[in-house]
């Protein structure tokens, strides 16, 4: 593959931005992240080519450093996130140019921007290792360095008090076990070789993909054994298991009482009817539900329609699915054998099928799981549904359109017209868009003449969609709606996602804890998240009727659904705002004051509630 004239890509950077001006200047402080400048890069021909070329890799690596290091001195980014992203960019290069010191410097300061108490520990845990052991090996292709590496981890590992790092040690556990050559370039071979053919360049959205791809293969991969042994060896020896502050907190109202009757919407993908068959709200005859799909068009179908070859293997799908729940709770099952030999063997041509197969599950799956736990407990609550057909593919499946936002922004209020009708007091809502993620879907659709023009179509999109959502959310006052916080580990509001980012009286986001109260690593966090829940491997339906524990705050927010709903059956005139101060005043606030730990014990005393 060529570059052609990479040392131009420099000239390609959206609006006018002179680096060596900016960077005399005082920085500019920037509070969203659509104020940072974007980049193209010049990519023709094979992109993997690219990612095991050095030479080639090296003239984009130059740029990609150039403008990196620039925006990190030219501007003053609020969210420590953003920040940590782009110097995990360097630091990567840094890596793959030898240039040790350097990449340990920037660890550290990613470092000292982490904001969760795990994350301040362990992170740059493996860098840290891979530097010390190449400095005193020498040959990082051998036997004595991967041995040095190991050990150098443990070591580590062993300083840290245990049940604060367990969940990202099993985490990255899995990780490793998971990993290969093709899920290590699935995305440069079926995402950026799509756009990069397309268009003739990539963003700097997208080029963080083939510099990680590089430093995966360089350095991940070849200590995949290494690091598997050194994880599973420390949580071997290390088997004291979390206690479980949620069993002693939780109610199940008791049937019998002269409770009222609530209903709640799970605004999701699609529920399973049968699974709640006595709860489930009836209209004419029918379970209560409104549904668009991908199109934005209405729907008749309960649930994701699955092609002919997937129904078929629905429940082999859902194993692998537990597989890799398992995997991330460390436990050695069939399932998770299944998924580890499957994804770290997966030969290229497999890559795009198994990875839209695990998308297509996930999503078929998530709205009942979702409503199990909204509703768990609660004899007085009833069930309607509101399904969003989420996309699953690689590539944007529709792509972007003037006609599908029109179509999008109006079902809105189509949706809330049928919430009304339902007499609905809560709703779920477990998903979630972005500014960038319309950009990204822009670039990969091959939508807009450059960068510059896909900003603006984006911008336009995202402010219509945000707009019709939030003026829907509004109109029902009367209403709560619970959203999860989302999994990227960022702020909602500088990022502008919503509804995490919405704020409304009627509106809560939702943070995601695990069973001892520390704060998940995927969660997102800021000024709207205002309570957290558990939202680590918790136990609920999937369609059919199994039960999987699945991660995320799509999990953490149906909790607070779930606690809403109990507070309204014991006394129904609580109005929204009212239930999310009782849940606040009833919580229980961590130390250093990032979470807000739901107390659904109190806040049902708080509202009256007697065993």
């Amino acid at each position: 593959m060529k570059l052609g004239m990479a040392r131009a890509s420099i000239g390609a950077l959206v609006g006018v931005f002179v680096l060596g001006a900016a960077l005399a200047q005082t920085p500019k402080r920037i509070e969203r992240a659509d104020e940072l400048p974007r980049f193209t890069y010049p990519v023709t021909g094979e992109v993997e080519a690219l990612v095991r070329d050095p030479q080639r890799f090296a003239l984009l690596a130059a740029d990609v450093r150039r403008n990196t290091e620039g925006t990190l001195a030219a501007y003053d980014i609020a969210e420590t996130a953003t920040r940590r992203q782009l110097l995990g960019t360097l630091m990567q290069m840094d890596m793959l140019e030898g240039r040790y010191d350097d990449a340990l410097r920037r660890s550290e300061q990613i470092r000292q921007l982490q904001d969760k108490p795990a994350d301040k520990l362990i992170s740059g845990l493996t860098i840290r290792a891979m530097v010390a052991a190449a400095k005193k090996v020498g040959d990082r292709n051998s036997s004595a360095y991967r041995a040095e590496v190991g050990r150098l981890v443990v070591q580590e590992l062993n300083r840290y008090p245990h049940l604060q790092i367990r969940n990202d040690i099993q985490r990255a556990k899995a990780g490793m076990e998971t990993v290969g050559e093709t899920l290590i370039l699935g995305r440069v071979r079926g995402v950026l070789q799509p756009v990069a053919t397309s268009t003739g360049t990539l963003s700097s959205d997208l080029v963080p993909t083939v510099i990680g791809a590089r430093y995966s293969l360089e350095f991940v991969l070849p200590l995949k054994q290494t690091l598997v042994d050194a994880y599973g060896g420390y949580l071997a020896a290390n088997k004291v298991d979390k206690p479980d502050i949620w069993a002693a907190r939780d109610v199940a109202l008791p049937a019998g009482r002269n409770y009222q009757p609530v209903r709640i919407v799970v605004w999701d993908g699609g529920i399973d009817a049968t699974v709640f068959a006595d709860r489930f709200i009836v209209e004419d005859g029918k379970p209560a539900r409104i549904a668009f799909d991908r199109q934005a068009r209405p729907s008749l179908e309960p649930l994701k329609p699955l092609p002919a070859d997937v129904q078929g293997r629905i429940g082999a799908l859902q194993a692998r699915s537990k597989g890799m729940s398992d995997l991330t709770s460390n436990i050695d099952s069939a399932e998770a054998s299944e998924v580890k030999n499957l994804l770290s063997n997966l030969a290229p041509a497999q890559y795009k099928a198994v990875q839209e197969e695990l998308r297509l599950v996930s999503t078929y799956q998530h709205g009942t799981h979702v409503a199990g736990i909204a509703m768990a407990g609660n004899p007085y609550a009833r069930l309607a549904d509101a399904r969003i057909d989420f996309g699953y593919t690689l590539l944007p499946d529709p792509c972007p359109s003037d006609e599908l936002t029109a179509r999008t922004a109006g079902n809105f209020a189509h949706y809330m017209d049928f919430i009304r009708k339902t007499g609905a007091r809560v709703v779920n809502m477990s998903w979630g868009g972005s500014l960038r993620g319309y950009e990204t879907a822009l670039e990969q659709c091959a939508i807009g003449k450059d960068a510059a023009e896909r900003r603006t179509i984006a911008r336009r999109y995202f402010d219509r969609h945000l707009g019709a959502l939030t003026a829907a959310l509004a109109s029902a006052p009367d209403i709560l709606f619970v959203v999860s916080a989302g999994n990227s580990g960022n702020d909602p509001t500088f990022n502008d996602i919503y509804p995490s980012g919405i704020v409304l009286p009627n509106v809560v986001a939702v943070g995601a804890v695990d069973k001892a109260g520390d704060e998940a690593s995927f969660t997102s966090y800021g000024p709207t998240v205002l309570l957290h829940a558990n939202g680590y491997q918790v136990e609920s339906y999937v369609p059919g009727g199994r039960r999987l524990a699945i991660s995320g705050t799509s999990m953490s927010a149906p909790q607070v659904t779930n606690l809403a709903a109990k507070m309204l059956a014991v006394k129904p005139s609580l109005k929204p705002a009212e239930i999310i101060s009782i849940m606040r005043t009833t919580a229980d606030r961590s130390e250093d004051g990032r979470r807000t730990l739901v107390h659904p014990a109190r806040a049902l005393a708080a509202v009256g509630y007697m065993p």
